[in-house]
Parts: structure tokens; C-alpha cells; sequence
């Protein structure tokens, strides 16, 4: 998509007023070379054209600006991205000198020692007192900053207009009406699902907790205790779960659906409501349901509150192997600016993490104001720990909705065995 003339000129003024860079001094190598060639790992996307045309962009800008340097980009699948950065880490010679990374992996990767401390030079960026607060914890490990945000996702309610007004609804204003709402849906018409859900969906889920006044875990500086078995979480687990049976989304079709299968189905025509993120919109544009959808933030417990959503999206960072330090965070700096962030949204959709530009892009693109007014309303992230990573590779919170799905498990049961799997997973890290 194009972007318009309002935004062309505000990323002009943004052009000119970028800061000059500061020499980071906490490498693992003891070189600062001021010439040579950077090599940069990101992710290669679904339809990545877009993306490399825009990063080019920023490439051609940086090449001519440090004259005697080189930047290599390379593509690299998000499936394999665990093994590479790995070795990558083992071995400083195969490494990048900068590098694109899911912000849940922040703090393994820190605990890895594989990312370079940028706390000063972010702080010294002119630009960075406008990131989003969540994006920028996202980057943050014990109070330390490893990486600047590139983009946020943030998900929120679609819901089927045509349905909606054939059977006189209004969107749901509360948890308990979206429950109502979706039950409505599926009794007048037994061939959709009034809002289709997940069991393996964790971010999906994670608002009903978070709403009802639960938390993931707590803790800070790396050491957490899970709080998935407080009364308040256990509330908001009942909740999610409660959505899944013959009245609105029945638990054998819908137990092992994640969120990209809840998507797939609303997107398809099967679904009069969905959670979604605003990197959804592509493929419900795509499929049968186009122009008869619409997005509201996804409602909390009180009437008109809006539910936490989790903070997720990308962050860039340098690797403390490099050689090239003061370049590398350089051109860190240069890949999330403003400037590359309205550009990265036109050409993908990515939301920025900086206020501003998202406020100009939504006053610019209507579909994207349910997104900015969640992010607005305060969003939430996972736990800062290695231990992180773990849980969810092992998959202990899907497994706990599973449980309590199928009926294996109450909600008390299915938390108090999470609890004890997300402290085992956060003690192995210290």
C-alpha cells in the first residue's frame, strides 16, 4: 500500500533529525571497525517482496552515508531461525553482525550472551522516547536494553457485519456478552461457530486471564514465580474455556485449533466472530468474508474496557561477536527509525512501535484503529526469563486448556500442574 502525502511528509522531517551514533563498549570482540562489510539475518516472510524493497531502501541510505561499508542481507526462515542463532552464538565467525528476533526470545537470547547491551545508545537515540512502553520492555532484561522494537502485533475481535445484522446483534461491550453473543450465533446458525476458538491458542487466550486480573507469572530480574493458579488467572482460564461445547465451538473440532487455524476458519466463512491480530487482516481480506467483517478491540470484564492483548512483534538488535559495533548499532537504529517502520507498514502491514506513526497510520487506515486504541489500553508481555522459551516450546499452557477442555481436568487441577511446570522451567535458568 502506498503511503500517503501527510505521512511522506512527516517521515522527511523524521530523516533529517536521526542522532549521530555512540560507540557501545561491551562487545565480546575488541574491534570497532569503521569500514567493511556488516552482515544482517531477518526474517523471511510469506510474500517477502515488499519487505526486501523497503529494506534496500534503508540499506542504499546507510551504504552512502558510511562510505567504505558494505551490508549483506540475508533471508532467513522463522523455522529454522532456533538452530542458526545458535550456532551463530557457538561460533562468532558464522554470526551476523545485526539480527532480526521473535521478542519473546529477548531474554534467552541475553541469557545466551549472544546480544549486545545497547542501553546507552538507545537511551542517546532521539527517536526512542517514543516507543511504545511494551515494545520496549520486550527488548529489556534485568533493566538492561538489548535491541530496539521493529514492529507490534496485537490482536483484537473480528466479527461478522452481514451476521451480526441479520440477527439484530451488537458487537459484544463485555467477556460475559462475547460468551452471550456466541452462543446466539451458533443457535440461530448451527453451521458456524459464534466465536471460533483455540485450545492450543495461548495469546488468544491470555486476555481472558489478564482481564479477570490474572497474570502469566511475577517476579522481575529474571526470577519468577508462575501465578497461572491464583484465583484471579484461574477466573479468566474458566472463562476462555467455557467458550469451547456443542453451544458455540465444540471442544473435538476445536481443542487442538491454534491461532492461525481460528483465522483460517473466520477468514473461510465458518465463524461469526474470531481473535485476530492486526497481521490477520491480509488473509481475511483474501478469503470469503471480505467486506462483511468488521474489528473491535476485543471487550474486557466491565462494560467498555478493553481486554489486555499480549504485545507481540520483532525486535532488531546487534550481536556482541561483531566487529563492526558502533556500525552495527548504527544501522540497528536505522532498520526500526520511524521512517523504516512506515515503510515496513506499508509494505507488510507491520504496526510501528512508535507512537506517533502509529496514531498517523491509523487516522490514514481505518482497519487499523481497533489495533492502536488495544495498544492504547495497555497491553502485556511475557515473563523477562529464559525459562520463557521452555515453557513454551513444551507447550504448558495449550496443554493446561486441553485438559480442562476435554474435561481430564478442572480449572484448579489443569493450573496448579502449569504452575508447577512454569516454575520447574523458570528454576532451570536460576
Amino acid at each position: 500500500m502506498k503511503l500517503s502525502p501527510r505521512l511522506a511528509v512527516l517521515l522527511a522531517a523524521l530523516a533529517v533529525s536521526a542522532c549521530a551514533p555512540q560507540t557501545s563498549s561491551n562487545s565480546s570482540s575488541d574491534k570497532d571497525e569503521k569500514t567493511g562489510t556488516l552482515r544482517v539475518w531477518l526474517f523471511q516472510e510469506v510474500g517477502n517482496k515488499p519487505k526486501e524493497k523497503a529494506v534496500d531502501a534503508v540499506v542504499a541510505d546507510f551504504e552512502k552515508a558510511h562510505k567504505g561499508t558494505r551490508v549483506h542481507v540475508e533471508y532467513i526462515p522463522v523455522e529454522t531461525r532456533a538452530q542458526r542463532v545458535k550456532a551463530a552464538f557457538n561460533d562468532p565467525k558464522s554470526a551476523p553482525d545485526v539480527m532480526e528476533f521473535g521478542n519473546t526470545d529477548t531474554a534467552g537470547y541475553v541469557k545466551d550472551g549472544g546480544l549486545l547491551d545497547v542501553t546507552k545508545e538507545f537511551g542517546a537515540w532521539k527517536e526512542s522516547k517514543d516507543t511504545d512502553p511494551t515494545a520496549k520492555t520486550s527488548v529489556t532484561v534485568d533493566g538492561r536494553l538489548y535491541g530496539s522494537p521493529y514492529y507490534v502485533g496485537v490482536r483484537a475481535l473480528y466479527y461478522r457485519t452481514d451476521v451480526f445484522k441479520d440477527l439484530g446483534l451488537q458487537p459484544p461491550r463485555t467477556m460475559d456478552e462475547l460468551a452471550s453473543t456466541a452462543r446466539k450465533i451458533h443457535a440461530a446458525r448451527p453451521g458456524l461457530y459464534g466465536i471460533v476458538v483455540g485450545g492450543a491458542y495461548t495469546y488468544g487466550a491470555m486476555p481472558f486471564v489478564w482481564a479477570n486480573g490474572g497474570e502469566l507469572a511475577t517476579g522481575k530480574g529474571g526470577s519468577y514465580a508462575s501465578a497461572i493458579d491464583s484465583a484471579a488467572a484461574q477466573k479468566g482460564i474458566k472463562a476462555y474455556t467455557s467458550l469451547f461445547g456443542d453451544a458455540n465451538c465444540p471442544a473435538a473440532k476445536c481443542a487442538g485449533m491454534g491461532g492461525n487455524d481460528t483465522i483460517t476458519a473466520f477468514a473461510a466463512g465458518k465463524a461469526g466472530m474470531a481473535i485476530g491480530g492486526d497481521f490477520s487482516h491480509t488473509a481475511v481480506e483474501a478469503g470469503k468474508v471480505k467486506g462483511k467483517y468488521a474489528v473491535v478491540p476485543l471487550p474486557g470484564v466491565k462494560s467498555g474496557s478493553i481486554a489486555p492483548a499480549f504485545a507481540g512483534g520483532n525486535n532488531i538488535g546487534v550481536l556482541r561477536s561483531t566487529s563492526h559495533r558502533t556500525l552495527a548499532v548504527d544501522l540497528m537504529e536505522q532498520l526500526t527509525s520511524k521512517k523504516t517502520q512506515a515503510a515496513m507498514f506499508g509494505a507488510m502491514g507491520f504496526l510501528p512501535t512508535f507512537a506517533d506513526v502509529r496514531a498517523q497510520v491509523a487516522a490514514e487506515h481505518p482497519y487499523v484503529k481497533p489495533f492502536a486504541q488495544t495498544l492504547s489500553a495497555g497491553t502485556k508481555f511475557v515473563p523477562a526469563s529464559a525459562g520463557w522459551s521452555q515453557i513454551d516450546s513444551q507447550l504448558v499452557l495449550p496443554t493446561m486448556l486441553q485438559e480442562v477442555i476435554s474435561g481430564k481436568k478442572d480449572v484448579g487441577a489443569a493450573a496448579e500442574e502449569a504452575a508447577k511446570k512454569m516454575n520447574d522451567a523458570f528454576g532451570s535458568v536460576g
